[in-house]
Parts: C-alpha cells; sequence; structure tokens
C-alpha cells in the first residue's frame, strides 16, 4: 500500500469514525473489560470452519465458544481431558464437576468425551488440533510468542501453551492490545519464548493481524480507533492490507 492509498484509507476510516456516536471518545476510553472481552472473543469464533477440532487456552480464549454461529459445527477440545465443550453453564443448577481448563464451568455438548490428560496431550502433540487460541504476554512481527512466564514474578507453570502452539494446525493469539500502558505487539519479544515463529494471527480489540512471511499485515481495524493509535500502540513493524477493512463490534 503506497502513501496515497494509506491516506485514503486513513480518511474513509475518519469519516467513519465521524459517523459513529460510539466514536466520540477514543476507543481505550470507552471500552470496558468486558467489551473488550466481547470484541475479541467474537472476532475470534469467525476463524473456524465446519468441523473444527478446536482448543481454547485459559482466561480470555474461553470465551469464545460461547460466539461461536449456531450453523457452525465445532468441536472444542480442552486440555485438561473433555472433547466436546459447550458454552459456558447458565441459571442456578450447575454441575462442578464440568469444567474447562480455566476452571470455568462448562456444558457438554452431544457425543462429548472425557478422558485423561496422556490422551488429551497426545492430541494436541500429534497434529489432531486443527486450530487453537489462546493469550499471550508478548507477540512479535516474526510471530513468536512469549506467554508463560515475566521473570522475577510467580510462574504456576506453562500449562499445554507449547504443545498447541507446535501441534495446532493454526494459532490464534487473542489478547488485548496493550497491558497496562504496556505494549505487547513487539518486534522482538524479550520475554521466555513459547514458541517460535509459530503464531499465524493476532486479535485485538484494536485490530487483527496476519502474520506472514514478510512480517504482520494488518487486515482490520475497529472503527473506534484510527491508524494512528494503532501504530502508536505496536512496537512492531507492520504492512497495511490494502482492502483493509472494519471489525465488527
Amino acid at each position: 500500500m503506497n502513501t496515497t492509498q494509506i491516506k485514503d484509507t486513513q480518511n474513509t476510516l475518519k469519516k467513519s469514525l465521524a459517523t459513529n456516536p460510539i466514536s466520540s471518545k477514543a476507543g481505550h476510553e470507552i471500552l470496558s473489560k468486558e467489551k473488550i472481552r466481547e470484541i475479541i472473543a467474537k472476532r475470534a469464533a469467525k476463524e473456524f470452519k465446519n468441523g473444527d477440532v478446536v482448543t481454547l487456552g485459559i482466561g480470555l480464549p474461553t470465551a469464545v465458544a460461547d460466539y461461536v454461529p449456531a450453523d457452525i459445527n465445532i468441536i472444542f477440545q480442552s486440555e485438561n481431558g473433555l472433547l466436546g465443550v459447550g458454552k459456558s453453564q447458565q441459571g442456578e443448577k450447575k454441575d462442578p464437576r464440568v469444567i474447562n481448563a480455566g476452571g470455568g464451568l462448562v456444558e457438554t455438548i452431544k457425543g462429548a468425551c472425557f478422558y485423561d490428560s496422556q490422551m488429551a496431550f497426545t492430541m494436541m502433540r500429534g497434529g489432531h488440533i486443527d486450530a487453537t487460541v489462546l493469550g499471550a504476554l508478548q507477540v512479535d512481527e516474526e510471530g513468536s510468542l512469549a506467554s508463560w512466564m515475566i521473570p522475577g514474578k510467580f510462574v504456576p507453570g506453562m500449562g499445554g501453551s507449547m504443545d498447541l502452539v507446535v501441534g495446532a494446525q493454526k494459532v490464534i493469539i487473542a489478547m488485548e492490545h496493550t497491558s497496562k500502558g504496556q505494549v505487547k505487539i513487539v518486534k522482538k519479544c524479550n520475554l521466555p519464548l513459547t514458541a517460535y515463529k509459530e503464531v499465524d494471527l493476532i486479535i485485538t480489540e484494536r485490530c487483527v493481524f496476519e502474520v506472514t512471511h514478510k512480517g504482520l499485515l494488518l487486515i482490520e481495524i475497529n472503527p473506534m480507533f484510527s491508524l494512528e493509535d494503532i501504530k502508536s500502540s505496536t512496537d512492531a513493524d507492520f504492512k497495511i492490507a490494502q482492502n483493509l477493512k472494519h471489525m465488527e463490534i
């Protein structure tokens, strides 16, 4: 995309912002934690196709199961030993025995099955997972991922993230764009790596980056944010897709 195309895209986005009443303030000033979580989870849920077996990481990624379109048949696998994870349990009568990897109470779909950790990790390491959605502390412009520890702080363990990232056919990172003012999409990860050059897609509340062999490509942007907002909150270099689209929020 040349300078003229970038300016045209910026002008289009600015016009959209001007006509969108929800965009009267900078997006990061008016988005609640709940709304951020919803935007990211909804967008991630669009990445699946019929018949996919998908593993969701703990934290925000677990919310993705609640937003899969009704006409898409997805089988969610949980690394604690459940194939056929449904939506979050609702109502007064909840079964505390049925949980996802993050400890959240979940339903099961028809035909679901339970098994031990050995079987769960065999599925993950053996290339039987079509896609995984994980959180991250950092992702860099080469698609490397740091997600399991910050030196000097308590480390509960890496869980199954290393197995998932190298075993899944597609790796999607679903995370907030920044954390307490700190940039998370960087030129080079400086935290201990979970995996090297394995990430395929980065989804935040502000935008969507595709990881290509030439680096990051901005393919979608939340209309509540400008290109300048994305650049100022992203350390990694990136290119802008010619058909840059708005995220649905």
